[in-house]
């Protein structure tokens, strides 16, 4: 298997469910816990939906937390036991769904908000799901997307697209085999969104208290 490719993303997460998991339920994540948890609870809420799709949703926290804001939430996750441990502690509808199954016409409903809250890891596979989400938005409907920062994640090296390694600094021992990750520039995310049919893009940049650096990147573009 390239140790730089989508499988590869896919194959790690199918290893570190369990430990995933564990860190989401316990707050383990300081990021999460100061910034981008609220973050992207507050972009969705803001549009005032009525139903939601959380693509690469994990063990499903985000559709269970905006369920009390009455929001009808479905999560779809290529990892079966992160959609088991989805399903056991309820609050939507949760599915496994590739992201070249979604491409492919997988899940069919229209809802109000599409979310893919730190999901978009991969390269050709996330830019072929992200092709079919105009579908599956409703009149009016949008996509919100939370990504790590490009200023901030690209570090030390070239500001161009490309594979990076993963790592699990900062996280626990559970934690193995870290996935690749795809490095997109602001410009190219705004340059994709384009071109898979949805031109209209607000940015925001969540900052984190302490460093005053921005925590993430947020993305909600709508369909052209």
């Amino acid at each position: 298997m390239d140790p730089r490719s989508d499988a590869k993303v896919l194959s790690s997460w199918h290893v570190n469910a369990d430990a995933w998991t564990r860190a989401v339920r316990d707050r383990r994540i300081e990021s999460r816990k100061l910034v981008t948890d609220a973050a992207i609870v507050e972009a969705v809420l803001a549009l005032h939906p009525a139903t939601m799709l959380d693509i690469g949703c994990g063990e499903g926290w985000l559709v269970r937390t905006l369920g009390p804001h009455g929001i009808r939430g479905t999560g779809l996750d290529a990892v079966p036991a992160l959609i088991e441990q989805a399903t056991r502690a309820g609050g939507g509808d949760f599915h496994v769904a590739t992201y070249e199954a979604i491409a492919d016409g997988a899940f069919t409903t229209t809802v109000d908000v599409v979310v893919a809250n730190f999901s978009l890891i991969g390269d050709d596979a996330v830019s072929r799901m992200l092709r079919r989400v105009p579908t599956l938005l409703a009149a009016g409907g949008a996509l919100v997307i939370q990504t790590l920062h490009p200023m901030v994640a690209c570090g030390d090296h070239p500001y161009v697209d490309g594979w990076r390694d993963g790592s699990w600094a900062g996280f626990s021992d559970d934690f193995t085999d870290p996935a690749p990750w795809y490095f997109r520039t602001l410009a190219s995310w705004i340059a994709l969104l384009g071109d898979c049919g949805m031109p209209r893009v607000r940015i925001a940049e969540p900052l984190h208290p302490t460093t005053h650096k921005p925590a993430s990147l947020i993305l909600v573009a709508e369909a052209g």
